[in-house]
């Protein structure tokens, strides 16, 4: 971050970060529109750019969040690691929100009696999903009591796994001989698995936070 956003007034500073967030909120809808043309369409090639447009909202958030801790560490007693601490918290505890409501969906559909219905090899990935899944979320709550650093390259590596036994579950579920209402809830279950795990590689990214406020440079000193 260069040195004269630093030094600039508090009310520039702000407006700064509005308009990146008013930015994000913009990529967000007119993505979405974007999105759904293109699906309709079947144009690939926008929904190619669209995909790979993402690694722009990823860079306006984490540009944001620079500006935020950079703005809280001029505002706030130098090096207070507390502070800090509860930064990254309210950052973690959305995750584990979202989690828990995925858990949730899960569990919803226990009544439907889905896994009565589906084939062994499909209830085999269930279960091979659910054991990467609770090892996930194992080592994600060791790293945060740890304050492990290094845990989200760790977990990546386990998220991969998640993530391409989803694509053998949605291909196993497509040439199943199922109904079409079975077929959809099974793959929102896919679904609901494969998202704990990136939700567990994004808390243990949070865990490098914990406790170390970003360097700022704040009237030629440094934080």
């Amino acid at each position: 971050m260069a040195t004269d956003t630093i030094s600039a007034p508090p009310g520039r500073r702000l407006d700064e970060i509005d308009e990146q967030v008013i930015r994000l909120f913009a990529r967000v809808h007119s993505g979405l529109a974007a999105a759904t043309a293109a699906f309709l369409d079947c144009d690939r090639d926008t929904a190619r750019a669209l995909v790979a447009e993402d690694q722009l909202i990823d860079s306006l958030q984490a540009s944001i969040e620079e500006l935020v801790q950079r703005r809280l560490a001029q505002l706030l007693p130098l090096g207070d690691p507390d502070v800090w601490r509860l930064v990254s918290i309210l950052l973690i505890v959305p995750e584990l929100e979202r989690s828990g409501d995925l858990v949730e969906h899960i569990a919803l559909r226990t009544p439907q009696g889905l896994a009565r219905v589906i084939t062994g090899r499909a209830r085999g990935l269930i279960e091979e999903m659910s054991r990467i899944g609770v090892e996930l979320w194992r080592l994600a709550a060791d790293a945060y009591a740890d304050h492990d650093l290094d845990a989200a390259e760790r977990l990546r590596t386990l998220d991969d796994e998640l993530d391409d036994l989803h694509v053998d579950l949605s291909a196993e579920l497509a040439q199943a001989s199922m109904s079409n209402a079975v077929a959809i809830e099974m793959g929102l279950v896919a679904r609901f698995y494969e998202r704990l795990g990136d939700h567990a590689v994004n808390v243990t990214k949070r865990v490098r936070d914990l406790g170390h406020p970003p360097a700022v440079a704040v009237q030629g000193a440094t934080i």
